[in-house]
């Protein structure tokens, strides 16, 4: 076997092996089985909030079984194409192997970050709230830039986006912006992003060209479902209704259809103007403020079980987790993990898995290393 071949083999072998360990395999087949066997089970939907928790754990993990499974057995197929080609000679179908390796060893990687994803609520819908900081309408454009961003990247992994809220700036971009971002993970993947990002640029509101540095935030929580208690006194809330800003045509213009709830014990503020009524409104404003109560909590647990800091207790201006600057020089790095690169207008156009693959790593504190010792 070339040595090539024999590396990417042995590289891919070692993912496979150390997801097998993530899922102890075989109490995640005697789980799978079991889930199974209850899934045929007629009076399942008797209790449909318990099925569809059961239906769901199900599919999650047979989603990870399945994907070792795939890896390994796609493994010995191209490794037996190549060594084949390596004893015929023939350096067309070896190329070929080389890149099925290629490709495989890309989805064990994938597959290696995915497995992080073990948290209560990483599996849920995720809410993105961005929220310019001071600098008028110059930190206002680079909201709207980071509402873009992250709706280019959940739409290159096939998420559905909707806007939920929108304050337009005066001049340009957003004051604040509220997105529910539905698909597998989505809450997993995002809850990296939280905190703040800094942009350094030559203003194109500045008829001086002077760098001008801006700051705007992204709060991300979960979609929480009816399953999840969230125990919130009415009394704790007010609410307050206005007339939406953002788009929406003459109804939303002209009628106070947009809500806003304050939970007065902890200063959270959610708002939402996509429906059309009221009520909609306030049923949906409900639900997201459920669900940063909830994240809230998830936060205080995390905090206690790993003693690391909270990012978004004390989101402040001088907090920043990233920073994107575009002049003198052109570079994106994470101020946590230490990953850069200079195809800034890549990750503007939302390419943010290098980010969060590595900030999602530091977090869970699951590198190979870790585990492997």
């Amino acid at each position: 076997m070339r040595p090539d071949v024999e590396a990417a083999k042995a590289d891919i072998e070692q993912s496979a092996g150390l997801l097998r360990r993530r899922l102890d395999w075989d109490v995640a087949l005697r789980r799978l089985h079991e889930l199974d066997a209850r899934s045929e089970d007629p009076t399942l939907w008797d209790k449909p909030a318990e099925a569809q928790a059961l239906m769901r754990e199900r599919q999650q993990l047979a989603d990870r079984v399945n994907a070792v499974k795939s890896i390994e057995k796609d493994l010995a197929d191209a490794v037996e194409y190549a060594e084949l080609a390596d004893m015929e000679g023939d350096e067309a179908s070896l190329e070929d192997a080389r890149a099925q390796l290629k490709d495989i060893r890309a989805r064990a990687a994938k597959a290696e970050l995915e497995a992080l994803l073990s948290g209560e609520a990483d599996s849920n819908d995720a809410y993105v709230e961005i929220n310019s900081g001071a600098g008028g309408t110059e930190s206002n454009d680079w909201a709207g830039m980071l509402l873009r961003m992250y709706s280019r990247w959940a739409n290159a992994h096939g998420y559905s986006v909707e806007l939920v809220e929108e304050t337009s700036g005066e001049q340009a971009g957003i004051k604040s912006a509220t997105l529910q971002i539905k698909g597998a993970n989505a809450y997993g993947w995002l809850k990296t992003e939280a905190g703040v990002h800094r942009l350094v640029r030559i203003s194109p509101y500045d008829a001086a060209a002077k760098r001008h540095t801006s700051f705007a935030s992204a709060w991300i929580y979960p979609v929480v479902d009816d399953t999840i208690e969230i125990e919130i006194n009415p009394a704790d809330v007010r609410t307050d209704t206005y007339r939406a800003s953002g788009a929406g045509g003459q109804h939303v213009n002209k009628t106070d259809s947009a809500v806003r709830l304050t939970h007065i014990p902890t200063g959270i503020v959610v708002a939402c103007q996509a429906g059309r009524s009221q009520h909609a409104n306030r049923d949906e404003a409900w639900k997201m403020l459920r669900a940063r109560m909830y994240e809230a909590e998830l936060q205080k647990r995390e905090a206690a079980q790993q003693a690391l800091q909270d990012q978004k207790t004390d989101i402040g201006w001088g907090h920043q987790i990233r920073s994107y600057v575009l002049q003198p020089y052109q570079m994106v790095k994470d101020l946590r993990t230490g990953v850069e690169t200079s195809d800034t207008q890549g990750v503007l156009d939302g390419d943010l898995d290098d980010f969060m693959g590595a900030a999602l790593a530091q977090r869970v504190g699951a590198t190979r290393d870790a585990v492997e010792g």
